[in-house]
């Protein structure tokens, strides 16, 4: 698109456009490509950042399945250490 309209203000002045209407439509065509190229840097920025984010930590699949056996290995040496107080 940007494209686009840098080749319509190029040979906007070449058309033969009385120049009340070359002046409007320049100022018109300047203002769309302003909007556009803000736009796309706007998009630009966006992206940037999406891709610098990233996670560095993954949680293992065995923590899940050993954390329960943890708890039960927790809880019988906890009554072992009760039963030897008493």
């Amino acid at each position: 698109m940007l494209l686009i309209l840098g080749v319509w203000l190029a040979i906007l002045p070449y058309l033969g456009f009385p120049y009340s209407w070359k002046d409007t439509l320049t100022t018109i065509s300047g203002l769309i490509l302003i909007c556009f190229s803000y736009i796309l840097y706007q998009d630009y920025k966006r992206a940037e950042n999406q891709e610098k984010t990233f996670d560095n930590f993954r949680e293992n699949s065995d923590f899940s399945e050993h954390q329960n056996q943890n708890t039960e290995v927790l809880s019988t040496e906890s009554a072992e250490i009760t039963e030897e107080q008493i």
